[in-house]
C-alpha cells in the first residue's frame, strides 16, 4: 500500500489521466481507503504539499474528500475550518453555502475562545 503523499502526488501528476481505467480506478480507490483512516495532521501536510506543487493537479473531489475527514477529526480547528472553506470557494459555486457556513462557524468558534 502506498502512502497517501504518493497517492495524492499520482492523482495530481499529469500522467495519471494516461493510464488505464482499471489502473486509475485502483489508485482513486485505494486513495479513498488510505485518507479515510489517516490523521488530519498527515492529511492537512499532504494537501499543504501536493497544492503546493501543483494547484489544480488534485482532482477536486479528492480535495473535498480530504478536507472533509480533516474537518470531521478537528471540528474545532478555526484554521483548517477557514483553509477548508476557501478551498471550497475555489471550486464553486456548488459549494458555496457549505464554504459560508464553515467560515461561520470558524468565526464562532474564534468569538467563544476569545
Amino acid at each position: 500500500m502506498e502512502t497517501l503523499l504518493d497517492l495524492a502526488r499520482t492523482l495530481a501528476s499529469d500522467q495519471f489521466g494516461e493510464q488505464g481505467l482499471a489502473e486509475v480506478r485502483n489508485i482513486e480507490q485505494e486513495f479513498v481507503e488510505v485518507v479515510t483512516f489517516a490523521p488530519a495532521d498527515e492529511i492537512v501536510a499532504v494537501l499543504h504539499t501536493v497544492i503546493d506543487e501543483n494547484w489544480i493537479g488534485l482532482p477536486v473531489w479528492a480535495r473535498n474528500l480530504a478536507y472533509r475527514i480533516a474537518c470531521l477529526q478537528r471540528p474545532d480547528d478555526v484554521a483548517l475550518l477557514r483553509e477548508a472553506a476557501t478551498d471550497l470557494r475555489n471550486f464553486g459555486p456548488d459549494w458555496n453555502d457549505i464554504a459560508s457556513a464553515m467560515k461561520e462557524r470558524a468565526e464562532s468558534l474564534e468569538k467563544n475562545q476569545d
